[in-house]
């Protein structure tokens, strides 16, 4: 979902990711992964389907970006 949206807009940004999926894996069997979800927001994206989330900063801390 989008960078700093409440959990609601994202809610609704996730399930709108998840439909495409599902109608893209109907016609394509090479369609297996949905990809959405970050550390802070693993949880919404698993599940709205998500089947691989990144979590780097979950693991290494956020980043410097100075």
């Amino acid at each position: 979902p989008s960078a700093d949206v409440d959990e609601q807009t994202a809610a609704a940004e996730l399930s709108a990711l998840q439909g495409l999926y599902t109608e893209l894996a109907k016609r394509f069997d090479s369609v297996d992964t949905l990809s959405v979800g970050m550390s802070n927001d693993l949880e919404l994206a698993v599940a709205h389907g998500s089947t691989m989330v990144r979590i780097g900063s979950a693991i290494f801390g956020a980043r410097d970006y100075s």
